[in-house]
């Protein structure tokens, strides 16, 4: 019969120990680290990297990787200059047709945007596929940075038919949401999006723009949205911040 322990259900079942018990020292102390953090309040700065080995009877090295992995995973955030700090809780937005704006807005977050093109270009043949154009129709082209609280999280590049939306550039303030625009000021109404989600690195010139490291992993979504009538009405490519970023859905069966 199996003894009976308690965890904690979103955490790792048994602090994520194999069976046989062994795992890098480096583990061992990030688990001690993180049971550290937790007790911090957000924005407390940690005790010295010379502190914590010692605390840890564990080599700088060591305790080093241990801080590097709390880092890729949000718990902490480094500052040049300042020392490394507990992060805030990640920001999450649903997987829903809800806009960036408004999902941030729920969680008392005010959003922004900062704009690196806008233009019109031509399509390619899967941007024509995916939009039900023809290859070399134009389409307008958005891409902007996301913010949230004067924090870069996150960089967005949108596609629309320059045919079915001719006037968009003349009515749409790129800095603003454009799900907004489409719906007060073209009369689109959104019914469902293909979507999907993997966990990408940034290129260098992604990782300039957000502000990040090359090495941390990000968010991808790629998406494609539609009308009542089953038209795409744009298809948008999405990537944020792995340590700043999660997503959530509420799942239904299928009947």
């Amino acid at each position: 019969m199996n003894r009976v322990t308690s965890h904690r259900a979103d955490r790792p079942v048994r602090a994520g120990v194999p069976d046989h018990g062994r795992v890098p020292r480096y583990y061992a102390v990030k688990t001690e680290l993180f049971d550290l953090v937790e007790t911090l309040g957000e924005g407390t700065v940690l005790p010295s990297e010379r502190e914590l080995a010692e605390r840890f009877s564990v080599s700088r090295v060591t305790l080093r990787q241990a801080v590097s992995e709390l880092v890729l995973e949000g718990k902490l955030i480094r500052r040049q200059g300042s020392g490394t700090f507990v992060a805030p809780p990640k920001l999450v937005q649903p997987l829903s047709l809800v806009s960036y704006t408004e999902g941030m807005r729920r969680q008392g977050v005010e959003p922004s945007r900062n704009v690196i093109t806008c233009e019109r270009v031509t399509a390619d043949e899967q941007l024509a596929r995916d939009l039900l154009l023809e290859a070399g129709d134009p389409v307008f082209h958005l891409e902007r940075v996301l913010i949230a609280d004067d924090e870069r999280i996150g960089l967005e590049s949108t596609y629309l038919s320059a045919i079915r939306f001719p006037r968009l550039l003349d009515v749409l303030d790129p800095t603003t949401s454009l799900y907004a625009c489409l719906t007060e000021k073209l009369g689109v109404e959104f019914l469902d999006a293909e979507e999907r989600i993997e966990t990408v690195l940034a290129t260098p010139r992604e990782a300039l723009l957000i502000g990040t490291n090359p090495a941390l992993p990000m968010l991808l979504l790629h998406r494609v949205s539609f009308d009542t009538d089953g038209h795409p009405i744009e298809r948008a490519r999405s990537l944020y911040r792995g340590d700043r970023f999660s997503f959530i859905a509420r799942l239904h069966a299928e009947r």
